[in-house]
């Protein structure tokens, strides 16, 4: 409206002439919430001694600062996000999620003001946002009664309809997110999982009413960030102890993260560390060799957790517009599933018309493999080339970027990724064709007695083995089937 943008939060409208992009709204949005009183007293402190969030603003605008030099007025400029912005505008987007999909209470704000409370709520909005972002509902529960411990809140599941109940908790180190030696452990300690399992034994005390989320970060350095976590075996030791000694209903999905953003707020590559196990959950994220059609079926049995891991590997995801659309799409290049399209270079001139069905990209080859029914009902996959901007936009939106129908595109890298692209497709063809496709060979007469969902599963598995097989061998022996 003119040249003020206008952004609709709750039941409330707010404005800004200065907000071109989404995280200029976000930078706002944080200080309005925290509220500029406590923000300009805090602005008095030395920066040392400042609130943890605003030694996080301060990073913030002298990044902000350094890269704007020399750029024109209102001409917006992309930087790669260092620790301070995943911090700042992180803990910014997540209390936004929270008013629109929680009804945030005002407990929140005031734990995150609190420097006490500070590292724990900063570690729960994290998880929230996480739980958000991987297509859960939370409903906070009501710590405000002490009669009975509580867990942080529960989340629905908006793919499975399974509620759980949610646990977070960080390990305390002194002179990190407003600790002390008189409740952290020493900055020189070296075993990040020494007190995981008095973490997850806390967790468990709390009564549950329906499955458990537990969230346990190591808030621990990054010694290698190109190899599995030094603290990884150890965890998983840790956690396997536990499960042998675990009491009846205490069965949990376990999330194990290290996002220790905080720790390098000038650094904009920071790894993103999690580990995920089934306490007392057999058949969840524990080592066995399975065919990928037993791998496929037991990540549908578990899919809330594949989704929860999938939004920690993404951590922070900020939209780049206001009306959630991609900078690529304008190109007017991307394409999006379930849409239709004329393929010109498919088929007799001018081309053919097809419905896209399935759609993943091959960053190493920049193109994007496109699975698509043509009116006749044929079904064929197609490769297009992708841009650079197209690239950068599927690496920061994934799960958008061919579509709200897409879930997640995928990046095609290891065997299952690919038999799942493929099921998309031709778990819509019919039986008697995926007997024609599966006519050769000698166990083909076999085949008749399984069901159209069967063969198309076993037809996925044998291109997707085929495929690796003959371009790229080594995949298989990183991710035996």
């Amino acid at each position: 409206m003119g040249d003020r943008r206008f952004v609709a939060v709750g039941n409330k409208l707010l404005q800004s002439p200065k907000w071109k992009t989404f995280l200029d709204f976000l930078f706002d949005y944080m200080r309005i919430k925290l509220g500029t009183d406590w923000a300009n007293e805090e602005l008095k402190r030395e920066l040392s001694q400042r609130h943890p969030i605003m030694q996080w603003y301060d990073a913030v605008a002298k990044t902000q600062s350094l890269e704007r030099k020399g750029c024109q007025a209102g001409v917006v400029k992309s930087y790669l996000m260092n620790g301070a912005i995943i911090c700042f505008m992180g803990t910014a987007y997540n209390l936004y999620l929270l008013e629109h999909n929680a009804e945030l209470q005002e407990r929140y704000i005031k734990r995150l003001l609190d420097k006490k409370n500070f590292q724990g709520t900063y570690y729960e909005l994290i998880v929230a946002g996480i739980l958000l972002r991987a297509g859960f509902r939370l409903e906070l529960e009501d710590e405000a009664n002490n009669a009975t411990k509580h867990c942080e809140f529960s989340a629905v599941s908006q793919t499975t309809g399974q509620k759980y109940w949610v646990e977070a908790k960080m390990r305390s180190v002194e002179g990190i997110l407003g600790k002390s030696k008189n409740d952290g452990v020493k900055a020189t300690d070296r075993d990040a999982t020494r007190n995981l399992t008095t973490h997850l034994n806390s967790a468990l005390q709390k009564p549950a009413y329906d499955q458990r989320l537990i969230f346990i970060d190591l808030n621990a350095e990054i010694v290698n960030p190109d190899s599995l976590p030094d603290w990884f075996n150890k965890a998983v030791k840790r956690l396997d102890a536990k499960e042998r000694d675990l009491k009846e209903g205490h069965d949990a999905y376990v999330f194990v993260t290290n996002l220790p953003f905080h720790r390098y707020l000038g650094a904009t590559s920071i790894a993103r560390q999690a580990l995920a196990y089934g306490l007392g959950i057999s058949d969840f994220s524990k080592p066995a060799t399975r065919s990928l059609r037993e791998t496929y079926h037991l990540k549908q049995k578990h899919i809330d957790g594949h989704e929860i891991m999938g939004a920690i590997r993404d951590y922070p995801v900020f939209p780049d517009t206001f009306d959630g659309s991609l900078r690529s799409d304008e190109s007017g290049l991307n394409i999006k599933i379930g849409e239709s399209y004329l393929f010109s270079d498919l088929g007799e001139p001018p081309g053919t018309i097809g419905t896209v069905t399935a759609a993943a990209v091959n960053e190493d080859k920049s193109e994007a493999m496109v699975a698509v029914t043509t009116l006749d009902g044929k079904n064929m996959i197609l490769s297009q080339k992708l841009t650079g901007e197209q690239l950068d936009d599927y690496r920061k939106f994934p799960d958008l970027f061919f579509g709200e129908q897409s879930s997640n595109g995928g990046n095609i890298e290891d065997p299952l990724q690919l038999f799942e692209f493929l099921l998309k497709t031709y778990s819509k063809s019919t039986r008697e064709k995926l007997l024609e496709f599966m006519s050769v060979g000698s166990y083909a007469v076999d085949l008749k007695a399984l069901s159209q969902p069967e063969l198309a599963e076993l037809y996925c598995e044998r291109l997707a083995l085929n495929f690796f097989v003959q371009h790229a061998p080594e995949v298989l022996n990183r991710h035996p089937r």
